[in-house]
């Protein structure tokens, strides 16, 4: 189990939503925390609620990798080097994949999966020289995913994609990082109560070419929503819970576990036990030598 206090987290998106309920749970537990938003009224009145605590701000937009890069030295030359990363910064596009424009994706994808991307790049490998160093301890890195990494509809089409691809990537790198002591955790949230509908606010200018215009009714309404969502500080403190417990996947609202037995049951139901062919017999025997690696790490990272 991993001790959070004394260390220094770094948490994107962190200045609302998802994000401030980490950073408070964090201070509670003693770590020093970076507020990473691309707001920067909304890190101030972050900041104006967490009193004196070892806490700072810093703006920045995920989808910038030098920004990041910046960032990241900026804080751990406060605060020292970062051993808790939570990329949780996301935006939202309510709409189908066909009435998307390539602007569309590149907005949704930049932050919601090129976010995650820059945020391991930039820290995973300063976390794992420092391992091998013998300068840190273990560490974990926690990526927002989302209950749409699962549960695919419609609409928010291009949301969906990047979150099945946050899921992915945060298998893959669970299986990699266990062999220096680091954990890596995917959090699936469900309806929470943040403004992420108020995300064309945040849309950068050269991604707006072919932007439809704003549905404010559609917003207004989806702002009602948003206020039954669960409160950011009991995801928080689920988050915390899940990442001391080096859990692979943490899921913070009780609401989909009947909906997700029902879709992994579908997934089964379309496999078909087709004749073997040639091949059939050598490829078994590779599988379970990948299979037997495969439980092997997952064994392994469960036990760090």
């Amino acid at each position: 189990m991993i001790d959070i206090a004394g260390r220094t987290a770094f948490v994107t998106g962190g200045a609302n939503g998802v994000g401030i309920g980490i950073v408070r749970n964090l201070l509670e537990a003693g770590a020093k925390v970076a507020i990473a938003d691309i707001r920067e009224d909304a890190i101030d009145a972050a900041l104006a609620t967490l009193d004196n605590r070892e806490v700072m701000g810093v703006q920045l937009n995920v989808m910038d990798r030098a920004g990041f890069a910046a960032a990241a030295d900026q804080v751990e030359d406060r605060f020292g080097p970062v051993s808790l990363l939570f990329n949780n910064a996301g935006i939202n596009l309510f709409q189908t994949i066909e009435d998307s424009s390539y602007d569309d994706w590149d907005w949704v994808l930049g932050v919601n999966l090129g976010g995650v991307i820059n945020g391991v790049q930039t820290f995973a490998p300063r976390m794992k020289a420092r391992v091998e160093a013998g300068e840190q301890t273990g560490g974990h890195i926690t990526n927002t995913a989302s209950m749409a990494s699962f549960i695919a509809s419609g609409a928010p089409g291009i949301y969906n994609t990047a979150k099945f691809a946050v899921r992915g990537l945060s298998y893959s790198l669970r299986h990699s990082m266990y062999k220096y002591g680091i954990g890596v955790s995917v959090v699936h949230p469900g309806l929470v109560k943040s403004v992420i509908y108020a995300s064309d606010d945040v849309r950068p200018e050269a991604l707006k070419g072919e932007m439809k215009p704003v549905d404010q009714a559609a917003v207004e309404r989806l702002a009602g929503v948003h206020e039954f969502g669960m409160e950011p500080d009991v995801i928080g403190a689920r988050i915390l819970e899940g990442v001391r417990e080096n859990r692979a996947n943490i899921f913070t609202h009780p609401d989909h576990k009947d909906e997700l037995r029902v879709l992994f049951d579908e997934i089964l139901d379309d496999y078909r036990d087709y004749p073997k062919d040639a091949g059939y017999d050598q490829r078994v025997a590779f599988e379970k030598m990948r299979h037997d690696s495969f439980a092997e790490t997952r064994r392994k990272a469960r036990e760090i």
